[in-house]
């Protein structure tokens, strides 16, 4: 059993970020019914320990989003009959592991997956407790980032450990064992879905990006060919044997970035193809991309990509 490697100072960023960006007063938060989710496997991974309240949902930016997720679900994204050319990829949204950008970093980019004949699944996996209501998740997001500025990261390895210990540092075992249940079940139906188990990889955008990477460094059950961390954590890791290829995306604007190639650094140094788009603006959470960024066009290089290094080939 090897041990796992801790991205404590991935997730301190990601987390720090999102509650910079995402409760700033123009993204304001509103309630929503729970959509229906027709085509959703359940996992049966379990629940969430000490949750306080149910699964719900709220909007912000015209985006649907859930937290409080308790129990993990898989939803296929599959490619219109004769299209489809045998890869697979899991989708991962972000949202800080207290909620989910199940549209923005899932739904739609699994659709543009399925659209280039790629099977996608998106991964619904459980979160960290969050109160009940809207104002108290606001508040407690705001309560529990108040802190966290670009300014405390550049010193977030020089603090005194009683104040790096205050930073929330979670454990992301429900969440890997619901991807690593993903992938088994992708594996079990891959006749039925078209599924190549050889051309299997991950794509995961912010905190997605985090658990993207936390599979790949600890997961003895998934075999990932390819994975795609977008706009995540740049710390240097200790890259596995036989890790996969990698396809790395962030903005110079995105405080993610702060200056750090450690990340591209190690995997170069591993010896492993490693493809890295740095993109002059588009900040974070953009997902398929905004209009008027540089950024705009990382999905299409990512196609390419996946196509060059014959991912796509049927």
């Amino acid at each position: 059993m090897k041990s796992k490697q801790l991205l404590r100072p991935i997730l301190i960023s990601i987390l720090g970020l999102y509650a910079i960006s995402t409760f700033a007063q123009d993204g304001t938060i509103y309630p929503m019914d729970k959509p229906d989710e027709p085509n959703a496997i359940l996992l049966r991974t379990g629940g969430v320990e000490n949750q306080p309240a149910n699964e719900s949902w709220f909007r912000q930016w015209g985006d649907p989003m859930a937290r409080n997720i308790t129990t993990a679900t898989l939803t296929p994204f599959l490619p219109e009959p004769g299209k489809a050319n045998g890869a697979a990829v899991i989708v991962a949204p972000g949202g800080g592991f207290r909620w989910l950008s199940l549209s923005n970093e899932g739904w739609e980019v699994a659709q543009a997956l399925a659209d280039k004949g790629i099977a996608a699944f998106v991964l619904k996996y459980r979160l960290h407790p969050t109160p009940e209501s809207i104002e108290g998740f606001t508040e407690s997001m705001n309560r529990t980032f108040a802190a966290v500025t670009p300014k405390d990261e550049d010193a977030a390895e020089e603090a005194p450990p009683s104040q790096a210990e205050s930073r929330p540092v979670w454990s992301l075992d429900n969440q890997l064992e619901d991807a690593e249940a993903a992938y088994k079940l992708i594996i079990e139906n891959a006749d039925k879905w078209g599924v190549d188990t050889s051309r299997i990889g991950m794509i995961g955008f912010s905190a997605g990006a985090g658990l993207t990477m936390h599979c790949t460094l600890n997961s003895e059950i998934m075999n990932l060919a390819f994975i795609g961390p977008v706009y995540g954590g740049m710390n240097a890791v200790e890259v596995p044997a036989n890790a996969p290829y990698m396809f790395n995306v962030i903005a110079s604007d995105d405080f993610l970035f702060n200056g750090q190639f450690g990340v591209i650094e190690a995997w170069y140094k591993a010896g492993v193809p490693v493809e890295f788009h740095l993109y002059q603006n588009g900040g974070h959470g953009f997902g398929l991309g905004n209009p008027d960024r540089t950024s705009n066009r990382w999905f299409e290089a990512f196609i390419h990509w996946l196509d060059v290094n014959k991912f796509l080939n049927k």
